[in-house]
């Protein structure tokens, strides 16, 4: 995996994409946007419904707009906001469990996965975290490549896993390390 981090240790760059963590106003702009004028750096078709739902749940969560928490992907060669993705900081016993979106009009091109790596790697670099998981419903194989392809194993499914249609993935410092 190659990425590279700005100067404030807070942006990921990759070859194609720019994962930058979200700022308050950014949080209040997508919850206040409903249809009029679209700031710019926006896609057309950011923000997404989940977008909005991360938006809603940054104010009680500060920690998820630190280092380690949750990003906007942003297209190089554009300079648009593309979707989002985050870690659900701070680790419960060295876990966290990581999120991903990407606008439909961008879908298709490999940035989940490309996103996916770069955060998944620089985390696992923290001392304190050794796993990210990850839950994707059944009905959503397009997610679970995204994952598989990023280099995380599909864990066995439990009774509550089946009842609820997910599959349960996990990457570990160890396994990315071979």
């Amino acid at each position: 995996m190659h990425f590279s981090l700005s100067e404030n240790l807070a942006e990921l760059t990759t070859e194609r994409l720019v994962l930058r963590p979200w700022t308050a106003s950014e949080a209040a702009a997508v919850l206040d946007h409903e249809g009029g004028a679209r700031p710019t750096g926006w896609a057309e078709d950011f923000p997404s419904e989940g977008d909005r739902v991360i938006a809603g749940l940054l104010g009680d969560n500060p920690a998820w707009l630190g280092t380690y928490g949750h990003r906007l992907i942003i297209e190089r060669d554009s300079g648009l906001v593309v979707g989002s993705l985050g870690l659900f900081w701070p680790p419960a016993e060295g876990a966290l469990e990581l999120g991903y979106g990407i606008i439909a009009s961008r879908r298709g091109r490999g940035y989940a996965t490309e996103a996916t790596r770069a955060l998944t790697a620089f985390a696992l670099a923290a001392p304190c975290v050794h796993t990210i998981t990850a839950c994707v419903e059944l009905s959503n194989p397009a997610s679970a490549r995204v994952l598989e392809k990023a280099g995380f194993e599909r864990l066995a499914s439990t009774p509550a896993d089946q009842a609820d249609g997910l599959a349960r993935y996990q990457a570990t410092r160890h396994a990315l390390d071979k």
